[in-house]
């Protein structure tokens, strides 16, 4: 599934009923990479520091002393509505007098980071995996027609004594149509083998 990432850090402001809340969100490679940001972004003078991330299938989220649920899921609630992948999101509070209540809290945290994410710079992530192939040499030009057609790529092409050994990179919602066309074609010959990264 194509995902939006980040290209820079993104940064903005929210006033409500005289809290300052101040969105952050940014790149992240990892769960380690998104928590050596953190305290660089973090404010220790703010009331509360509430973050969350999330990057594949992996996820967290913190309401550093706001109420439960509160703050951390509607940040990730944020990044997920957003479509975006490989962020990590900080809304910085500054306490100005006036409780906002949770359903306040809920609608001002993750409103930050939604409006941060909308006016955020992003590029689209597809994410590929490769695969091993090794074909008879009559079906070498099928197999690059195919690889046009699931948008992959060639990344290397070895010949040998019983046919062409292929290494391919393919987007990963591509990979069952392509190989059961592969398959279709070579007759059930092909010998496919997805390298796990």
């Amino acid at each position: 599934m194509t995902k939006k990432i980040l290209i820079s850090t993104n940064t903005n402001e929210e006033a409500i009923k005289k809290s300052l809340f101040i969105g952050i969100c940014f790149p992240i490679t990892s769960d380690q990479n998104f928590f050596n940001k953190l305290t660089t972004y973090q404010d220790l003078n703010a009331t509360h520091n509430c973050w969350a991330y999330r990057i594949g299938n992996e996820y967290r989220f913190n309401d550093d002393g706001e109420p439960s649920g509160t703050a951390g899921k509607p940040i990730l609630a944020a990044i997920d509505g957003a479509d975006f992948d490989a962020v990590g999101a900080l809304v910085i509070r500054h306490y100005g007098g006036i409780k906002l209540g949770t359903g306040g809290l809920a609608r001002a945290y993750g409103g930050t980071i939604a409006k941060n994410l909308k006016q955020a710079d992003f590029e689209f992530h597809v994410p590929k995996s490769e695969l091993r192939i090794e074909i008879g040499f009559q079906y070498s030009q099928i197999l690059h027609q195919l690889l046009n057609q699931y948008d992959g790529i060639s990344l290397d092409q070895n010949f040998n004594s019983s046919g062409v050994n292929n290494l391919v990179e393919l987007p990963n919602d591509q990979i069952e149509d392509f190989t059961s066309s592969l398959n279709n074609h070579t007759k059930g010959s092909a010998e496919i083998i997805l390298i796990e990264s």
